[in-house]
């Protein structure tokens, strides 16, 4: 789908599907947004289509990466979702899912990641969909949700089962601008994400007692983060960010200043008893920011809702 390229690449498109009779272009005449543009784009899928995988611009697939995933796929009819290990810039990442499974029930999972909090799923390049989900659901990204590729994830995991192949299969880049890397530096991911999953789907896949502290260990450990950047004088673009997806999020929460004001006690023992690591996050503060990151940033999500 050429979302009104001007690179050249469309053309390229073309040639190939000029010779290739499975290859088909669709050239749009108005520009979307990323995640709108991944939905216009999924709305197009064949009805002969078995599964679905997203490649996104810069990120790379290793050569056996659809075969074993299909693969994962064809152990049962019941895998909805298949994953991998995958490589980011130079880390390894998906490593704690159990070794020697390749098959987890689709309710079990989601208790382990919300238990665990380990990162198997990564970003829409790391996984491949089952492709009567995307004829299902339309739209299949929810655009106003932060990290709408990890909550559809989730979702899947309700009703279908996960497949996952102990290999890597994927690359995704981190020096390169994007609308991840615009985001970096309020850092949504750490802590944000987490405590917004365990709000919404902590309720849905554990007991009320296992659910709470959960919901309660995320909103400490988020806090904390917060008590740190309140300490070191982050500015009103920061809590600007949190305070928007917070409240947007959350089902309408606004951020609880009296217990971010109670984290910043221990962060401040922390700090008095460490004058050298405080030193160290005093200069790293200085740094200056990328002011282009956070116009991108803007535009993006007021383009987007």
């Amino acid at each position: 789908m050429d979302n009104c390229s001007n690179d050249g690449s469309s053309e390229i498109a073309a040639m190939y599907a000029d010779r290739d009779s499975r290859i088909r272009l669709i050239q749009c005449s108005e520009f979307l947004p990323q995640l709108p543009n991944y939905n216009r784009a999924l709305t197009e899928i064949s009805a002969a289509s078995k599964y679905c995988k997203l490649v996104q611009a810069d990120d790379w697939i290793f050569p056996d990466c659809l075969k074993l995933m299909v693969r994962a796929f064809e152990q049962s009819k019941s895998i909805g979702l298949v994953s991998s290990y995958w490589l980011s810039a130079d880390e390894l990442r998906g490593s704690g899912f159990p070794h020697q499974t390749s098959m987890l029930p689709g309710r079990e999972c989601a208790r382990w990641f919300l238990r665990t909090g380990i990162r198997i799923f990564g970003t829409q390049t790391q996984v491949m969909y089952r492709s009567s989900l995307v004829r299902c659901d339309k739209p299949f990204y929810d655009v106003h949700f932060l990290c709408a590729d990890l909550q559809k994830c989730i979702e899947i995991l309700e009703r279908w089962d996960f497949g996952f192949v102990h290999q890597v299969l994927t690359f995704s880049r981190t020096e390169n601008e994007s609308i991840s890397s615009a985001l970096v530096q309020f850092r949504p991911y750490d802590h944000l994400v987490p405590y917004v999953i365990a709000q919404r789907y902590g309720p849905v896949f554990l007991e009320v007692g296992e659910a709470a502290s959960i919901v309660a260990k995320y909103k400490r450990e988020y806090y904390r983060a917060l008590a740190r950047a309140a300490l070191r004088l982050r500015g009103r673009a920061f809590w600007r960010f949190h305070k928007k997806e917070l409240n947007a999020l959350v089902e309408h929460n606004s951020l609880d200043w009296p217990y971010l004001t109670l984290m910043m006690g221990p962060e401040l023992l922390w700090l008095a008893s460490n004058p050298g690591m405080t030193a160290i996050r005093a200069l790293r503060s200085l740094k200056p920011k990328n002011p282009h990151s956070t116009r991108e940033f803007e535009r993006t999500r007021d383009v987007s809702g």
